[in-house]
């Protein structure tokens, strides 16, 4: 009789190295399936995405590694009988609540690696390409860009660089341990499934 299948970790690609030597380190009998990190700024587009490849997989025991980053995600978790990792998004998951929060008060924007070479595509493709609009919309609301450095992390310091040119902001680095997401992830694998429905 054949083995059911190694757990599938599904979601974003966001922290894709991180959560890869992770997995290496612990010895996470888990496979991976990784979507692209851009999609939380369209929301039909990550529902879509979100919806196919949890049906692509449905005969597998599936945990998704995403934040409440669709306003319906819980819904579309229920529907294929599945759960999600811990948090409120991915930074809260690798810097923990309590950082997580405190940076925000602050008036931080969070960058990761993966955010930072992206940047201008997916800044443009949400508020358009006039420079002006794009810094009005970031200095309402933000104070600074928080560029996290994981010990996964290359060096992004030039696409950060550029990234704070183009909304005018200034930068702060942090850098960060894995400890906050090793502990969600082992939570979310630890956990049981739900029935499928």
């Amino acid at each position: 009789m054949t083995p059911p299948p190694a757990p599938l970790l599904l979601g974003c690609g966001i922290l894709h190295k991180e959560i890869r030597f992770l997995i290496m380190k612990n010895g996470w009998p888990i496979e991976t399936h990784f979507l692209d990190s851009a999609l939380h700024i369209d929301f039909d587009q990550l529902a879509r995405a979100l919806a196919t490849a949890l049906e692509k997989h449905a005969e597998r025991e599936i945990i998704v590694f995403y934040g409440a980053c669709h306003p319906l995600m819980e819904t579309i978790l229920d529907a294929a009988g599945t759960f999600r990792t811990d948090g409120q998004n991915c930074v809260e998951m690798l810097l923990g609540p309590e950082r997580f929060s405190a940076e925000l008060e602050q008036g931080a924007f969070f960058l990761l690696e993966e955010w930072a070479r992206r940047w201008e595509q997916v800044v443009t493709a949400t508020f358009g390409t006039n420079r002006e609009v794009i810094r009005e919309m970031y200095r309402g609301d933000h104070n600074y860009l928080l560029c996290i450095s994981t010990p996964c992390s290359a060096d992004f310091r030039t696409r950060a660089e550029e990234a704070g040119r183009l909304v005018g902001l200034p930068l702060r680095w942090l850098d960060v341990s894995l400890d906050h997401l090793e502990t969600v992830l082992q939570r979310a694998i630890n956990r049981k499934p739900p029935a499928k429905p």
